[in-house]
């Protein structure tokens, strides 16, 4: 019988993400009120949703038998995440401009800056 393998699993990561934008949009409210709030929410899901749907899309396949699949998912999923990142900035900036911009980028930065604790979330528990 073939060991099972066991796809990695990213939702501490998603949800290290979810409490920076939560911690930078709650420092905006107590620095600048409902506006830098709303600057700061906005910069976070700009950088959190597209990191969701590629975690969503990248490990669909495993196993080196599949491996042409696993690049060409790796591939389609960066893709996707960089055209959603980019129809999301031009939403934002069309529709509801950020009224501070320093809060905006601040939590877009600070968001993917989580990434940076992926070895350490994503680690798997050692059986030995």
């Amino acid at each position: 019988m073939a060991a099972r393998i066991k796809r990695p699993s990213v939702r501490r990561l998603l949800l290290a993400q979810s409490a920076a934008v939560c911690l930078v949009t709650a420092f905006g409210a107590w620095s600048g009120g409902y506006p830098d709030a709303l600057s700061a929410l906005l910069g976070g899901l700009v950088a959190f949703l597209p990191n969701a749907y590629f975690a969503w899309r990248v490990f669909r396949y495993q196993g080196a038998r599949y491996s042409r699949k696993i690049v060409n998912s790796f591939y389609r999923a960066e893709a996707g995440k960089f055209g959603l990142t980019a129809a999301l900035f031009t939403l934002v900036f069309v529709t509801v401009p950020p009224s501070n911009p320093a809060f905006f980028f601040g939590a877009y930065v600070v968001t993917l800056f989580v990434h940076w604790l992926g070895p350490w979330l994503l680690r798997r528990p050692s059986h030995t």
